[in-house]
C-alpha cells in the first residue's frame, strides 16, 4: 500500500524536471501531455501561453548582440540577456505551480462527480446554451423547438419550457407550479409575448418560492 502510494507521487515528476531543467523554454511539453489527457480548454490555453513564452525567451537569447568570440556584449546584449534570464526564471517556476495539479489529476485521477450532481450539472449547462440560441436566434430556437416539452423534439434544451407558447400543463410541470398560476401565464400572454421570464412576475401572481425556479426552468423565445 506505501509502495503504491510511493509510486502515485513519483509519477509525473518529469513535468517539473523538464520545466526547470529546460529553463522554461519546454515547459509547454508537459501541458501537452496533461491536455491530451484531460482535454480541457484551459489546459489548452497554458500550453499556447508556455510556447509563446519559449518563443520570447529564445529571441532575447537570440538577438543579444555578441563580440567575435561569441561572448554577450556589454550593454544592451547584457540586458536582453538579463531580461530573458528573468523571463526564463519566471517562466519555469510558475509552469511548476500550474503543473502541480495538472499531475496529480493526469496520474493519480480526478475524482468522479456524484452521478446525480454530474447530471443536473449538465442540464444546466444545456439551457444556458438553449437561452443562447433563443436570445440570438429565435427562429433557430423555434425550430429546434426550445422549451417545447409538449411537442416532439430530438433538441435536448436541459429542461426549459417557454412562456410563450408552452401550454400550461408543461409550464406547471417544469417549473414546478400549480394548474392555476400556469393557466394564469398563459392567459396573461401579451400579444407578442413577455419579453423576459422576470415580466412574467409583474403580469401574474406567482408565488415569491418559485421565482427561482421560473428563472432557472423558463425561458421566453421572441416572435412566439
Amino acid at each position: 500500500m506505501a509502495g503504491s502510494a510511493l509510486g502515485t507521487v513519483l509519477k509525473g515528476r518529469w513535468y517539473f524536471v523538464v520545466a526547470v531543467c529546460s529553463a522554461g523554454l519546454l515547459a509547454w511539453v508537459p501541458f501537452v501531455h496533461a491536455r491530451s489527457h484531460l482535454r480541457r480548454a484551459a489546459v489548452t490555453r497554458l500550453t499556447w501561453c508556455y510556447g509563446a513564452a519559449a518563443v520570447v525567451i529564445g529571441t532575447l537569447v537570440s538577438v543579444a548582440p555578441r563580440d567575435a568570440s561569441g561572448e554577450v556584449t556589454a550593454g544592451l546584449g547584457n540586458t536582453l540577456s538579463a531580461i530573458g534570464g528573468l523571463l526564463a526564471i519566471a517562466t519555469a517556476a510558475v509552469a511548476c505551480v500550474q503543473l502541480a495539479p495538472l499531475r496529480r489529476e493526469v496520474y493519480a485521477g480526478a475524482p468522479a462527480p456524484e452521478p446525480a450532481l454530474a447530471a443536473a450539472l449538465e442540464a444546466r449547462e444545456r439551457r444556458a446554451e438553449a437561452r443562447k440560441i433563443a436570445t440570438t436566434d429565435p427562429l433557430l430556437a423555434r425550430d429546434l423547438k426550445i422549451g417545447r416539452p409538449d411537442l416532439p423534439r430530438t433538441y435536448d434544451d436541459g429542461g426549459l419550457v417557454d412562456l410563450n407558447a408552452a401550454p400550461a400543463p408543461a409550464i406547471a410541470e417544469a417549473c414546478g407550479l400549480d394548474e392555476t398560476t400556469a393557466d394564469d401565464i398563459v392567459a396573461a400572454r401579451p400579444p407578442g409575448g413577455y419579453l423576459a421570464v422576470d415580466d412574467v412576475f409583474a403580469a401574474v401572481d406567482v408565488p415569491i418560492n418559485a421565482w427561482d425556479v421560473i428563472r432557472d426552468r423558463a425561458v421566453a423565445v421572441p416572435g412566439t
